[in-house]
């Protein structure tokens, strides 16, 4: 069985127009709205075997944090240029090339493509993702290769302003 977690990243300083979109940093609610989602997922007992995120400082700033909290170390984040300014073809092409061995994979990415990643995996799954949003995908899948073909079950959606994780179903 493989699992996958898809993040969007959390909330962006927009305050700085001189710094390029690449190197936009979290701002305060940020930083505590990727706090509250990670601890969320820790009390679930979710341990991540990868995780793979965009080069964006926001992106990777999200990836940190939630590594942090989760005990995986932060210095194993393996940064995909293919998620930074690009479609959900190019997330799929990352999630297929994931090594196997992995069963439990965040994925840290933006928006509008994650959300469209969402949607070509799942088909119940159609809202837009907010900010540090996630979405949680089971698949029977044996490969990742296969995670892409299989029916997958969105076992989880849930973002900052929702008090409490909802499962699906």
């Amino acid at each position: 069985m493989k699992t996958l977690y898809l993040i969007r990243h959390a909330k962006a300083d927009l305050k700085n127009g001189e710094v390029l979109d690449l190197y936009r940093p979290l701002n305060e609610r940020g930083y505590t709205d990727a706090g509250k989602m990670s601890r969320t997922l820790k009390d679930k007992k979710v341990s991540p075997q990868l995780v793979i995120a965009s080069p964006a400082i926001r992106t990777y700033s999200t990836a940190i944090v939630f590594c942090n909290t989760l005990g995986y170390n932060a210095n194993a984040i393996m940064l995909a240029p293919d998620l930074y300014e690009s479609s959900a073809k190019e997330y799929l092409r990352v999630i297929s090339e994931i090594d196997n061995k992995h069963d439990c994979v965040f994925l840290v990415g933006h928006n509008p493509t994650i959300t469209d990643c969402a949607n070509r995996l799942t088909a119940p799954f159609t809202e837009e993702i907010p900010t540090c949003g996630i979405i949680g995908l089971k698949s029977a899948a044996a490969d990742w290769k296969q995670f892409l073909k299989f029916s997958n079950e969105l076992f989880l959606y849930d973002y900052p302003k929702n008090n409490s994780i909802r499962p699906v179903n």
